[in-house]
């Protein structure tokens, strides 16, 4: 029974005195400028799982109890906060639905701290604020860790419904614990208890005893407590659509700043760079760090400072034609902006092969993270692309795998690749690079079994047995829903006063990253002529809110 978050190789608990710390009596008289310190009765609830926007509690004196329901729905004590120590993990400092609940388990005293006050302590007292956010963070990588106070889900790993389910829960930082219906013993028991039948796989069960059947991901978001819902009448100062590094980069300094900051994302943190195995040239983390890892610190960042983060609610339309901006969600939700960040990114590619759409979710891959090597593991893969995305898929595959075929259209990788990641393929005893050549055969029945690939130049066509084919081959725009709104080039990126063939003086005053409409900005990967670098698009998010700014002052809000 699957339960460690594989991006956690180390118990975060073991970190007793940062995952629990107690605050010093000087901390403590400080701590009650921000809040009512309040006497409290045996077995008084605080908070309880599901609630939002809870608040943040001091001991005193006493104790408080923090209970998870298991998915019997029996309760378990996880941890008992004594004097000095505070409750709360990483859905303290969002909109999220809590994961568990607390108690008081006598008499006591306890300092309450508002929800909405609990940013300004942090801010204000950054030293506690330090010593806050360090507990929050370890607490929820120990939930993640030890699979608590999360979901189960039942399903075939190599399921592709299961997989989507599996992928959006881990990207989006949710404790999961998954039962292989096929060789887990405790799948029988479980499917018996809540009367889940075979036909009905993939299945979500709750701490609250409810089974969710092959939800869709809106659904499922909904069911976890992922979604903000925005008031349609509230103005933003800003909405970021995309929460990839450029968007994140774009909400993490604008909040900081004082203006009010929403997020909108389709899927999960991170983007394209947050399926990333490792970013080894990343400015700042010499041994590398995964895309998951860095979005998320980045979503934390951002949502200490008061971002808003809508979860799964994708974009569909921009109406620029008002002021402010309307921004239609797929629920139809508006959310309204006085000034607008588009960083939706990319869609991947697809190849142009016979039964191409039948494997998708059953052999096929967009990303190569520790979900992708364990259902290969020991397993011939090939890996399609030439750029640092599919470099660093082979690499990472290559320590879990068989053996790693990589396909390439050029004639090699260094063109197309930075030179550190195509000197350790071309050493690499486990991986097999072939020049000018294309995939041209998929085989399998329900799961793919074989691929097979054509030398362009000679003819000749290879095929071998093969379970998954990663496929990392570039990206167009996701710009549909600004499409009726702003310029796009030829390929449908966005076009800037940065953009090819414009110069920042297009318009007298305008940011280089200023789209053709005053007010709504392009950063990343999706605007036109953009350097396709997870540290560009990071520095693109970061420099675009001094525009913003100005242009705010031009309407009088700053």
């Amino acid at each position: 029974m699957a339960s460690a978050d594989p991006l956690i190789t180390e118990d975060p608990y073991a970190r007793t005195a940062q995952v629990y710390p107690r605050l010093s009596d000087e901390m403590m008289d400080r701590v009650r400028n921000y809040g009512e310190e309040e006497a409290v009765a045996p077995g008084q609830v605080l908070f309880r799982r599901g609630d939002r926007r809870a608040d943040f509690f001091v001991v005193v004196q006493g104790e408080i109890a923090i209970i998870r329901q298991d998915d019997q729905g029996a309760e378990e004590l996880l941890v008992t906060h004594q004097a000095h120590q505070f409750t709360g993990e990483l859905d303290q400092v969002s909109e999220r639905a809590l994961l568990v609940e607390g108690r008081s388990t006598g008499p006591g005293r306890v300092i309450r701290v508002h929800h909405d006050d609990l940013a300004r302590l942090m801010s204000s007292e950054p030293d506690i604020g330090e010593l806050i956010m360090r507990a929050f963070i370890l607490r929820r990588m120990g939930f993640l860790y030890h699979a608590q106070a999360g979901v189960v889900l039942i399903g075939d790993p190599n399921d592709g419904d299961t997989q989507r389910l599996e992928r959006f829960i881990i990207r989006n930082s949710y404790p999961l614990r998954t039962v292989d219906p096929q060789t887990d013993p405790a799948a029988a028991q479980l499917m018996e208890v809540f009367a889940v039948g075979a036909g009905d796989l993939p299945v979500v069960i709750s701490p609250d005893r409810s089974v969710l059947s092959n939800p869709g991901l809106p659904e499922l978001a909904d069911h976890l407590g992922l979604t903000e819902r925005f008031d349609p009448d509230e103005v933003w100062d800003v909405v970021v659509v995309g929460a990839g590094p450029a968007g994140l980069a774009a909400a993490t300094y604008a909040a900081s700043e004082g203006l009010s900051t929403a997020v909108i994302e389709a899927l999960a943190p991170g983007g394209q760079a947050g399926t990333s195995s490792k970013i080894e040239n990343y400015l700042g983390f010499p041994t590398g760090i995964s895309g998951q890892a860095l979005a998320g610190r980045a979503l934390i960042q951002a949502q200490k400072f008061g971002a808003r983060m809508a979860i799964s609610r994708g974009a569909v339309a921009l109406d620029c034609g008002v002021h402010p901006f309307r921004i239609r969600l797929e629920d139809d939700q508006i959310v309204q902006a006085r000034a607008v960040v588009v960083a939706t990114g990319a869609h991947y590619r697809k190849l142009d092969v016979p039964d191409y759409a039948r494997f998708e979710g059953h052999g096929i891959h967009y990303a190569a993270t520790a979900m992708e090597a364990k259902l290969c593991s020991g397993l011939d893969v090939v890996v399609v692309g030439g750029g640092n995305s599919a470099g660093q898929a082979a690499m990472y595959l290559s320590r879990h795998v068989g053996h790693v075929h990589m396909l390439v259209r050029g004639p090699g990788l260094s063109e197309t690749m930075s030179d550190y990641l195509v000197q350790r393929i071309l050493r690499s005893p486990r991986i097999t690079l072939y020049p000018h050549t294309e995939v041209t055969q998929l085989e399998g029945d329900r799961l793919l079994s074989g691929v097979a690939w054509t030398d362009r130049r000679t003819g000749q066509t290879t095929r071998i047995p093969a379970h998954a084919l990663f496929v990392m081959i570039g990206a167009r725009p996701n710009t549909e829903w600004v499409a009726d709104c702003l310029a796009l080039d030829d390929s449908g990126f966005v076009v800037t006063c940065l953009g090819p063939g414009q110069t920042p003086d297009l318009r007298p005053g305008a940011s280089a990253y200023e789209t053709e409409r005053a007010g709504i900005y392009a950063v990343g990967d999706v605007r036109s002529g953009s350097v396709k670098r997870v540290a560009a698009g990071v520095g693109e998010g970061s420099v675009v809110v001094q525009a913003i700014h100005a242009y705010l002052a031009s309407l009088g809000r700053d």
